[in-house]
């Protein structure tokens, strides 16, 4: 079975660029616009791996991360932060708070692919 990556990110046209993406590396995609809507969708299936948006209405990323790594249950889920806070401190937080990575928009769609293939341990040649 496909491996789930869930993309949370309030703006639309990311969201449809990084489902076109995701689903062109052969995952199952879900999509989630804010930080509630992200625990609620990750409480009733955890997905294998969040891309996660910093800035966001409602929960911002920093805290859904927090969030989510405060719950043994959901450890195994990869997650992926992206942000335009690209300074070396918003970075550090993020991993601070328990992100598996960081990127900074804009970013090379082909550097988060391949950052998704070897974190969902399917990184080959293709």
């Amino acid at each position: 079975m496909a491996k789930t990556v869930l993309i949370v990110d309030d703006d639309e046209a990311i969201n449809l660029a990084l489902r076109y993406l995701m689903k062109g590396e052969g995952y199952q995609v879900e999509i989630a616009r804010d930080g509630e809507e992200t625990l609620t969708m990750v409480e009733k299936t955890p997905p294998d791996l969040i891309l996660l948006d910093v800035m966001m209405p409602k929960r911002d990323g920093y805290d859904v991360c927090q969030t989510l790594r405060g719950n043994p249950a959901w450890s195994g889920i990869k997650i992926i932060m992206l942000s335009a806070k690209g300074r070396d401190i918003d970075r550090e937080k993020g991993l601070a708070l328990g992100a598996d990575d960081y990127m900074a928009k804009p970013f090379s769609t082909q550097d988060l692919a391949a950052k998704v293939r070897v974190m969902l341990g399917e990184a080959g040649d293709g």
